[in-house]
């Protein structure tokens, strides 16, 4: 299927790695021009050779004005247009209301994710405007429409990402400006084995363990890969899909989150 996203200018938030990384390669091999805006200067360098094709690496603390308005800058200066935002920096911690830990939560979850989605949309649209519309795409997570108590930190901030999406869409779209989500369930990147050491922790038990109660709490029993997030992004950044706005699109095998803790509630019951 012709995408028609060759020469298109986008710009990934958090593209040095994992998710984001996948993105801005599946958009350049498309002939997309690529922006990717990340802390680690090193990590961007990296991806930008690994990557290929027209990569632009920039280092940017998108926690700030100052940063946010140094990518959509350096972004005008060298292609002179923004077709295609795609915001993807940031993680909210998980934990319960009692275990989390608040610095954690304001640094990633809601400073960097939550208002830097707000800022670097807020900071593309006066382009978009001028070109007669664009394409905002946020790479959200299921915790925000599944609301798992066990992971309180990431459901506060995606469920105000939703939020943001669900309002932007009806104020913009009449701009011809989308405004969509991708709701990511779990994905194989560099950050999973952490991310299950820490379900480990939380609910004592061992990493063996967790992991499999975490994969099968998905029917189709495996983990989504990086490259099945970048084809639903692509999709929606394209023309195919002239008519989705404000949508919430989970690519999560259809997940049930219950499922990866039954085992370890139905243990504590056992004991008592």
């Amino acid at each position: 299927m012709e995408l028609g996203l060759s020469d298109k200018v986008v710009i990934i938030t958090g593209g040095s790695r994992g998710i984001g990384k996948a993105i801005a390669k599946a958009f350049a091999v498309e002939g997309s021009k690529v922006v990717i805006g990340a802390r680690n200067e090193e990590n961007l360098r990296k991806a930008a050779e690994a990557i290929g094709g027209d990569v632009l690496p920039v280092s940017v603390d998108l926690t700030s004005w100052e940063g946010v308005n140094k990518l959509v800058n350096t972004t005008l200066e060298k292609f002179g247009r923004i077709d295609v935002l795609v915001n993807n920096a940031g993680a909210a911690p998980g934990d319960t209301l009692e275990t989390m830990d608040e610095e954690r939560f304001i640094e990633g979850g809601l400073k960097l994710k939550l208002l830097g989605y707000m800022r670097c949309t807020k900071a593309v649209i006066p382009q978009m405007r001028k070109q007669g519309g664009g394409r905002i795409i946020n790479v959200i997570g299921n915790d925000g429409n599944r609301y798992p108590y066990w992971e309180f930190g990431a459901t506060l901030i995606n469920a105000a990402c939703i939020a943001m999406v669900k309002a932007l869409a009806q104020q913009y779209g009449r701009e011809n400006i989308l405004i969509n989500a991708v709701n990511p369930g779990p994905v194989k990147t560099e950050r999973w084995d952490w991310l299950v050491q820490r379900f480990a922790e939380d609910w004592g038990t061992d990493f063996e363990s967790a992991n499999f109660y975490a994969i099968k709490s998905i029917p189709l029993e495996r983990l989504c890969t990086p490259e099945e997030v970048a084809n639903l992004v692509l999709f929606l950044a394209s023309d195919k899909a002239s008519f989705i706005n404000g949508a919430v699109i989970n690519i999560d095998g259809s997940q049930v989150k219950p499922l990866m803790i039954a085992p370890f509630i139905l243990r504590e019951k056992l004991k008592k």
